[in-house]
């Protein structure tokens, strides 16, 4: 055995050589990594093995790049360097893989002569969700082995593919039996050798892109495809379209320049900085500094919901499809049937869809009890109540809760912005009681905000935390306060929205500006959608707002055709002549003459609110970082994640510019604009968002 270095070592199985990388947790292509890499090659090439295995310790393959080196000064060797001491071997090369060869790990694997891999394998190149593209040769490499249609599907995509679809794609030449890889792999090696086969360079091998040379319409079909517009905003997507084109018409070294030049554009961009913010912030958001990773968490082996409406149904799907059975209850028999109904519709739609065999929907619906008593939940390990939001109605059942609930079982409130405090003054044991709002649908949007109370126990906000992870959902912890983190911010967006329109803007100019900016809908085509007619009352309405005058004249949103917008058989939305002439009315009231608004004063005037108030929220302690209130606003409002989130948007501001512009808009609109403390700080200090040290959230 020969010790390269700290993490690879170079021994013998007889004739062949075999190199075992081994660097926790996950093998990443660092400088020293790459160093032992080389250096291993260089003396296994030199060596008189007849053939080299390469294979990695612990749990995963090379599982990609140390992206904590980007931007940093180059170390050690490059990662072309090591690629081409494997490719130029003069012996097979066979690159072992287990757990998952990701990104610079499977461009890594594409340079040995051949691939085998155990059946649980996973082979991606994710680079599209850092705002990157493969850039050590894998735009070039991977369509010449699986053709240019599957590479760029499966880049763009930037998913794990498993180990079989790798297979029969071309991509792994042999599969290895579980837990026997190196075996198998020292085997496959030797045959390859008994039987002469060829060294097998992808970069020498056109056959696969000839087919496709000249051919545009693959391209441009692939542009206007339904999956391509997910892309929209994103710079990746569009700059490995080129890469692939590239390496269809050019000779792999001219496509390899065209590769380092566009990642070079790429990685300097404010997009990929954006998306990497992101990547590290989903990992942060688990750590919380005054909950130790030893905390225990209660069993969640059973679960209540109560209140079978839309956002109890989609609820239960969590947990129905993380193997959790519910129970949900309803006051009516009537509620109960439409509640279980929409959800068996549900998932009679995911199995249409492809997602699941058709007998799969009747396990699910096993999995559901409908009761229309509480006394049902004596038993159950956590109980999310889900019923409209009226305090006194909340009390009442976390009173009846806390009479019937099991020591011990965690109690949750679905509210989306009442003080939960208060909600668990009704029992004995406010340290079980927790806030989890979900977003709605709660069957598809990631974000759940986990909200610490005052006297909710460590082990209930673990519990609670892990259970986000287990159902798949993003778990954000906040703190009590009108609106919490998300919709208390959404709320500031939504006043200077309605200011816009009382100043003479159009809702379609609003709108236009977000839907530009990466968001899905502005907030009037949103308003529309959800019912203009949310928590308005017929009897209580004087016209006194544009709403109110669209809700009198039954403009209830897309349900009946006409809201903000008018609406054709196929809720197709049109500017409408109605809104317009109300808009115009209600700004000559206010002594406005309607004019155009430029889309960057439309996004300065409804970012820069979110921005002000997620600065409050930090500085009272509501959040832990700033980088969780952006994962709230990515994963629950459809925030642009090339954009990074609203703190991370006001970082790339600088908070001198931030501050200026508050200032200004304070002094024509008054003190709706008044900046928040920490921005005043932050930009006298010449610090950022970022900066600011995570804090436990503030209680009592």
């Amino acid at each position: 055995m020969t010790t390269i270095n700290d993490v690879t070592e170079l021994t013998r199985d007889g004739d062949v050589a075999i190199i075992t990388l081994d660097s926790p947790p996950v093998n990443a292509l660092s400088a020293v990594v790459r160093d032992g890499l080389w250096e291993a090659f260089n003396q296994a090439n030199k060596s008189d093995a007849d053939a080299i295995v390469l294979i990695c310790a612990g749990r995963t393959f090379i599982a990609g790049a140390d992206i904590t080196e980007f931007g940093g000064a180059a170390k050690g060797k490059g990662l072309n360097e090591v690629q081409a001491m494997m490719e130029d071997a003069p012996k097979p090369v066979v690159a072992a893989i287990h757990g998952t060869a990701l990104g610079g790990g499977l461009e890594v694997a594409l340079c040995a002569h051949y691939r085998i891999a155990v059946p649980s394998a996973k082979c991606g190149l994710p680079e599209v969700h850092l705002g990157l593209l493969p850039g050590a040769g894998g735009t070039q490499r991977l369509p010449r082995i699986v053709g240019a249609q599957k590479a760029l599907e499966f880049m763009t995509a930037g998913t794990h593919v498993p180990a079989s679809a790798c297979l029969d794609m071309g991509l792994i030449d042999e599969m290895a039996e579980e837990g026997n890889l190196l075996a198998d792999a020292v085997a496959f090696a030797r045959r390859l050798v008994d039987e002469g086969q060829p060294l097998k360079k992808i970069s020498d091998n056109d056959d696969k892109v000839q087919a496709d040379r000249g051919n545009e319409e693959l391209f441009a079909n692939f542009r206007s495809s339904k999956a391509a517009r997910k892309f929209r905003g994103f710079l990746a997507p569009e700059a490995i379209i080129q890469c692939v084109e590239a390496a269809v018409n050019l000779p792999f070294e001219k496509g390899i320049a065209v590769e380092r030049k566009l990642f070079g554009g790429l990685v300097t961009s404010s997009e990929s900085a954006a998306q990497r913010h992101v990547f590290f912030a989903e990992r942060q958001v688990w750590k919380i500094p005054d909950v130790p990773r030893d905390t225990p968490v209660l069993p969640v082996a059973s679960v209540g919901i109560i209140g079978a409406g839309t956002m109890g149904g989609g609820i239960a799907m969590n947990f129905v499809n993380a193997g959790v059975p519910v129970t949900i209850v309803e006051t009516k028999q009537e509620a109960l049937d439409r509640g279980l109904g929409v959800v068996r519709a549900n998932y009679e739609r995911s199995s249409r869809n492809g997602r699941f065999p058709i007998e799969e929907v009747d396990r699910r619906m096993s999995m559901i009890t409908g009761s229309l008593s509480l006394e049902d939940l004596a038993e159950v390990d956590m109980v999310i109540e889900a019923v409209f939001e009226n305090m006194d109605v909340k009390k009442d059942i976390f009173g009846n809760l806390d009479r019937i609930c099991k020591p011990g079982a965690v109690l949750a409130t679905n509210t989306s912005a009442l003080n939960i405090d208060e909600i668990a003054s009704a029992t004995t044991r406010p340290e079980s009681v927790i806030g989890m709002h979900f977003f709605s649908p709660a069957n598809v949007m990631r974000c759940l905000e986990v909200v610490r109370a005052d006297h909710t126990s460590l082990e209930v906000i673990n519990t609670a935390m892990q259970t986000a992870k287990k159902i798949g959902k993003l778990g954000a912890l906040v703190g009590v306060c009108p609106g919490f983190v998300g919709n208390r911010m959404l709320f500031q967006r939504g006043v200077q929205a309605q200011a816009m329109l009382d100043e003479g803007a159009m809702p379609w100019e609003v709108d236009k500006a977000l839907y530009e900016f990466g968001f899905a809908m502005g907030p009037f085509q949103m308003s529309d959608l959800a019912g203009l007619d949310i928590g308005w009352s017929a009897e209580k309405s004087n016209g006194a707002t544009i709403r109110d005058r669209l809700c009198e004249l039954d403009r209830r949103g897309q349900k009946n055709g006409a809201g903000y917008y008018d609406y054709d058989e196929n809720r197709t939305p049109t500017p409408s002549p109605v809104t317009e002439e109300i808009v115009r009315e209600f700004a000559a009231k206010a002594g406005k003459e309607p004019r155009s608004f430029t889309q960057e004063e439309i996004i300065e005037r409804l970012v820069l609110p979110m921005v002000n108030e997620g600065a409050k929220i930090l500085q009272e302690n509501k959040a832990i970082r700033s980088s969780d209130i952006d994962m709230i606003w990515i994963t629950g409002y459809n925030w642009p994640a090339y954009r990074g989130g609203p703190m991370f948007y006001g970082d790339q501001m600088g908070m001198s510019t931030v501050l200026e512009r508050l200032q200004a808009l304070q002094a024509e609109h008054g003190d709706f604009w008044k900046p928040a403390e920490l921005i005043e700080q932050l930009a006298a200090e010449g610090k950022t968002f970022a900066q600011v040290p995570a804090s436990p959230i503030a209680v009592g």
